[in-house]
């Protein structure tokens, strides 16, 4: 009698234990499949931020974001992507796939192909995404190098993957010509200009 009782503890602790388990393994499921599938849902309106004029003259970089792998019908970005000397904005033809936690990157990497190539760099994050498609600004850290960041990308932490990358391209400075078609700086322009518009 007593093996027989001790037999029948057994079998309903192990029921316990399995409906335990089940209830924690089916939670963290649908945990995982509501934040994969609430950003297709119910995604944020698309953003429309804007820039000053005095920013905008500070330009560094410029550079378009691409579908980094095109048999990955998720992952996905387009739009043109803008690096200032105290912001990255995303300009308003920006548009990425939905997902969960994006974030916008500087990479200290060229060619941005794979999630393997963000892992093991020190990049630097510019704050969550905040939205899929639109125009928005990303300040940048006080003390960071852009010389050292030729990529942008979109990455998703909830999952480690890579979204969309963008390679960066050094903004051209600003030239004229002189009469025979020799280039002229703008800072050569200027000092030629200052004896006209100041006469003595």
């Amino acid at each position: 009698m007593v093996a027989s009782g001790t037999r029948t503890g057994t079998r309903i602790w192990r029921a316990i234990a399995i409906f335990l388990f089940g209830g924690v393994l089916g939670t963290a499921f649908g945990v995982a499949v509501g934040l994969f599938i609430f950003p297709y849902v119910f995604p944020p309106p698309p953003a429309a931020e804007t820039i000053g004029e005095e920013e905008r003259a500070a330009l560094v970089a410029t550079g378009q974001f691409i579908h980094a792998d095109p048999s990955d019908p998720v992952h996905y970005g387009a739009g043109k992507v803008s690096v200032y000397e105290k912001a990255v904005f995303l300009e308003a033809d920006f548009k990425v796939g939905p997902g969960p936690d994006y974030h916008v990157y500087l990479v200290p990497r060229p060619m941005i192909r794979a999630s393997g190539d963000v892992r093991d760099t020190m990049y630097v994050d510019l704050g969550q995404l905040r939205a899929f498609e639109g125009s928005q600004r990303y300040p940048i850290p006080d003390g960071v190098d852009l010389a050292d960041f030729p990529s942008v990308v979109i990455w998703c932490e909830t999952f480690s993957v890579l979204i969309s990358p963008a390679d960066l391209e050094p903004a051209k400075a600003t030239s004229h010509f002189d009469s025979g078609g020799s280039p002229v700086d703008s800072a050569s322009l200027r000092n030629a200009l200052i004896p006209i518009l100041l006469p003595s």
